[in-house]
C-alpha cells in the first residue's frame, strides 16, 4: 500500500518510519510519502494559510498550495482522506475497507481547517478520530495509518493476530502476564501455568466478558447478540454476567 500524506508539519511523522510500520516500509510491504504543503505555496515566505472570508477567529488553509501538491502526487482518482472533527469516527468498518485500497492520500489541515473548495473539488472524504479537538490533523492521521497498516497481510505476522486483538472480536482484551511468575506479592493466575488450554481459553474468555460489561456496557450488550455462536461452555459462563438461558 501507499499512503501519501500532505501536512505543514512533517517533522511530525518520524514514529511512522519507526518499528513495525518502519520494518514493513523496509520489506516494502507499505510505502509512506510525506509532503510538505508549504513547499507548493506561491508566497515569498512559503505562506499556506489567510483570514477567513466572513471573520472569525484564526487562520483557514489556502487552497493553492494543497491544489497544486495534489496533483503533484498525482492524487487524481484516488481515495482522499481529510482528518477532520466533523467527519466520520474512525471504527473497524472504515479501517478495513481503507485498507483495501491500494493507494491513499491523507490531508492534514491546521489552524481552522482548510478551504472548503479543495474538500469539493477533489470528492474528500472527512475521518475523525473521536470527538474532541486537536491543534491539527497530523496526529489523527498518524492515528489513521497504523491502525490501516496494521491490516495489511505480513504487516503482523499475520492477519489473525491483528483481527484476534481486543476490540475486533467484540470484547476487550483479557489480563496479560509474563514471567516472573510472583512478584511483589502478586501471583500470575494459577490457570495460565496449568498447561490446560481449554481451561485457559474459558479463563480468558469470562475475563473479556468481565471487563467489557464493567468498562465498555454497549460492546457488551451487542456481542450478545452472538448467542447462538457461543459454545455450551461460554454459555456457561455467561449465565454470571446475563441471564441468557
Amino acid at each position: 500500500m501507499k499512503i501519501d500524506i500532505l501536512t505543514l508539519f512533517p517533522e511530525m511523522f518520524v514514529p511512522l518510519k519507526e518499528s513495525i510500520l518502519g520494518r514493513a516500509e523496509k520489506k516494502g510491504i507499505l510505502e509512506i510519502n510525506l509532503t510538505n504543503i508549504r513547499d507548493y505555496s506561491t508566497d515569498k515566505h512559503r505562506k499556506a494559510d489567510d483570514y477567513p472570508f466572513g471573520g472569525g477567529n484564526g487562520m483557514v488553509m489556502s487552497a493553492q498550495p494543497i491544489f497544486d501538491a495534489l496533483r503533484d502526487i498525482k492524487a487524481e482518482g484516488k481515495r482522499v482522506i481529510y482528518m477532520s472533527p466533523r467527519g466520520r469516527v474512525l471504527n473497524q468498518e472504515i479501517i478495513q475497507d481503507l485498507a483495501e485500497e491500494k493507494d491513499l492520500v491523507i490531508l492534514c489541515g491546521h489552524y481552522e481547517g482548510v478551504d472548503q473548495r479543495v474538500i469539493d473539488y477533489w470528492n474528500m472524504e472527512e475521518v475523525s478520530i473521536g470527538d474532541y479537538i486537536l491543534t491539527g490533523g497530523e496526529l489523527p492521521a498518524m492515528v489513521l495509518v497504523d491502525s490501516v497498516a496494521r491490516m495489511l497481510p505480513e504487516v503482523l505476522s499475520s492477519l489473525d493476530a491483528a483481527l484476534g486483538e481486543s476490540i475486533y472480536s467484540g470484547l476487550l482484551e483479557y489480563p496479560q502476564y509474563t514471567k516472573p511468575r510472583t512478584f511483589e506479592g502478586m501471583d500470575v493466575p494459577d490457570v495460565l501455568v496449568s498447561g490446560n488450554h481449554k481451561a485457559i481459553a474459558l479463563w480468558q474468555f469470562e475475563k473479556s466478558l468481565e471487563f467489557t460489561k464493567e468498562r465498555r456496557p454497549d460492546l457488551f450488550e451487542k456481542y450478545l447478540e452472538k448467542e447462538s455462536e457461543f459454545s455450551k461452555d461460554e454459555k456457561k459462563i455467561l449465565k454470571k454476567f446475563t441471564e441468557i438461558p
